[in-house]
């Protein structure tokens, strides 16, 4: 009789795992069920913003497969169906028809792949929940937003949060034509930068028209008569009308079903899991994606980070445990890129404030570069921020912001963090040259090089 392996989720790590298990074991070896509560499965949700901004089409240019192919190929792909019960000790999961009158039933499984995602974070304020209020996660939360802006007449937006996907939508809405306010309590937008190099970010910001207000804490959202969103209220009393909503403030693990199930849970409330990405404590369930906590490979200490890179590796790694083969997930070294308008925005790594709170000593630089050499045509500019330890000269962190060219650099020193490198040794890499890709002294070496003299300089 074939084994079943369950799925909780239709999307990066979920579908990784099962196209996976199923080049591995057939299907009279192995049947594979995978539960989604949404419309779409295999997709990209980083390209949310650019939906919404026109940039691409979508939803279909989003889809990495529809779960029409995922069938095809013998994965049994549920759609509309929540699971609202695991049940560890008895290996099943209850599930309810959300499309056909909430209809619940138990499903049996063998093995079972957690891949709940994450949820926008939606503090518990006054109206949040009103109408016009939009977090975005999900294709369906895309369409929704989507669905609004068509529907209004209006032309305000407010962005309450300057993360990545603050700043990405506050850039789509102005593509679209809205006046787009920025509320952030930070003291500059991008709090996965240093202050000093998110300042690049608001200076851009500024440039495309968007008002970023800087140390606003968000009381509620005010209604109008019919209970829709029509302003944001802060603790200053200033108030800022909008006819759409998008909150930006970061995400957090959807572990929900498996808090309540007893599987075991970090600081950042993401499932604990071990190098094969098996639940700690549980033979048989495996989780990954942004419902989990991964290695900081530089920290030393499990965090949780969102990205579809690491749901997508986690995915591989889960399919092929399930299907008895071997696979693991190291750890991360938190690498991330993204842009506004035309400055992209990179970092891998540590900032100044996360060494400070696990006790590192270090020395940080920062330079100006361009990226290409000087004299050639389209030579744009770029600063890299670099981190060392103090003593040993480590490489901690890089940060990178800068116009075309930039933002890829970071993938440098992402592999140098992994390799645990230090920055003397960085300045002897093997980059490639040639006048249009970069300086004869690549922008990261630069700063490899004033790193290992500050921390000469700093001594012991």
């Amino acid at each position: 009789m074939a084994e079943r392996l369950v799925i909780i989720g239709g999307d990066a790590t979920g579908m990784s795992a099962a196209s996976q298990a199923r080049r591995l074991r057939k299907p009279g070896d192995l049947e594979i069920v995978a539960f989604e509560r949404g419309h779409f499965t295999s997709y990209s949700a980083c390209g949310i913003p650019y939906w919404v901004g026109g940039s691409v089409d979508g939803p279909d240019d989003l889809i990495a497969r529809s779960p029409e192919k995922h069938r095809e190929r013998d994965i049994d792909v549920r759609m509309r169906t929540e699971v609202v019960e695991l049940d560890p000790d008895r290996g099943r999961v209850r599930t309810r028809d959300l499309d056909g009158g909430g209809t619940e039933s138990w499903t049996g499984y063998d093995k079972l792949v957690i891949a709940t995602g994450a949820r926008p974070l939606r503090p518990p304020l006054p109206g949040i929940d009103a109408p016009g209020v939009h977090g975005v996660q999900t294709l369906d939360d895309g369409q929704a937003l989507l669905d609004t802006l068509q529907a209004t007449e209006g032309t305000k937006a407010v962005v309450v949060g300057a993360g990545y996907i603050g700043v990405e939508m506050a850039e789509a809405l102005v593509t679209r034509g809205y006046d787009v306010t920025v509320l952030d309590r930070g003291e500059q937008p991008m709090s996965t930068l240093d202050p000093d190099m998110g300042a690049l970010v608001h200076e851009a910001m500024c440039g495309m028209g968007i008002e970023t207000v800087r140390g606003a804490v968000v009381t509620g959202v005010r209604t109008d008569d019919s209970g829709r969103a029509c302003a944001v209220t802060t603790e200053d009393d200033g108030e800022y009308p909008a006819d759409v909503i998008v909150l930006g403030l970061g995400v957090r693990p959807e572990t929900t079903l498996a808090e309540r199930a007893g599987l075991p849970l970090g600081d950042t409330g993401g499932l604990l899991t071990d190098l094969s990405m098996r639940v700690r404590g549980y033979e048989n369930v495996w989780a990954g994606g942004d419902c989990v906590e991964v290695l900081d490979l530089v920290l030393g200490r499990t965090r949780h980070i969102a990205l579809g890179t690491h749901a997508n590796k986690h995915g591989q790694v889960i399919g092929s445990n399930v299907a008895g083969d071997y696979a693991t997930f190291p750890g991360v070294v938190g690498t991330a890129v993204s842009k506004v308008c035309d400055l992209e925005i990179a970092r891998t790594g540590l900032l100044e404030e996360q060494a400070k709170a696990v006790g590192l000593k270090y020395v940080t630089v920062t330079i100006e570069s361009t990226s290409r050499a000087g004299y050639y045509p389209g030579a744009r500019p770029m600063r890299v921020k670099m981190m060392a330890e103090r003593r040993t000269g480590r490489l901690l962190g890089v940060q990178i912001v800068g116009r075309e060219g930039a933002g890829k650099r970071v993938d440098v020193a992402a592999v140098a963090l992994t390799a645990r490198m230090t920055v003397e040794q960085m300045t002897a890499l093997d980059l490639g040259y040639a006048p249009p890709f970069s300086p004869v002294w690549d922008p990261v070496l630069v700063a490899a090089r004033k790193a290992a003299a500050a921390v000469r300089e700093a001594g012991g």
